[in-house]
């Protein structure tokens, strides 16, 4: 549960994150923030409740963008291993980067399953060429 709720969190976070208006409102934050200086005689706390804010969104980002790279890495591992085994795509693999990561892994799996021996011949054929 607690990881669907993540999922779809960390989804809906990251693509109004990459949006030009997010960047907008950052930019505005720190602008807001560079012209209010004087305001408070460029104290310590003035200059910590930046330095506070932009470590808490980073280090939150962190782990949506990865959480993005992960799931994107899978959903194109299994594509590409469809398209080398099958010699094309079927259509059920478009769109399969909207699936959860556990989803994304089991399909995976069953790929590799799929292909097991063609995956042995293909590590076979790669020690050959590096043995030249």
């Amino acid at each position: 549960m607690i990881n669907r709720f993540f999922e779809r969190a960390a989804g809906k976070v990251a693509m109004a994150t990459g949006r030009p208006s997010a960047f907008v409102v950052a930019v505005s934050v720190i602008v807001v923030w560079a012209v209010t200086g004087p305001l408070f005689r460029w104290s310590d706390t003035w200059q910590l409740v930046i330095n506070t804010g932009t470590t808490i969104v980073t280090f939150l980002m962190v782990f949506l963008i990865q959480n993005a790279q992960n799931r994107d890495a899978s959903a194109i591992q299994a594509k590409l291993d469809e398209l080398i085994r099958a010699g094309r795509a079927r259509n059920e693999f478009i769109g399969i980067e909207h699936l959860t990561e556990a989803e994304l892994l089991s399909l995976l799996r069953t790929l590799e399953e799929i292909c097991g021996d063609e995956i042995e011949h293909a590590r076979a054929i790669k020690r050959l060429v590096a043995r030249r």
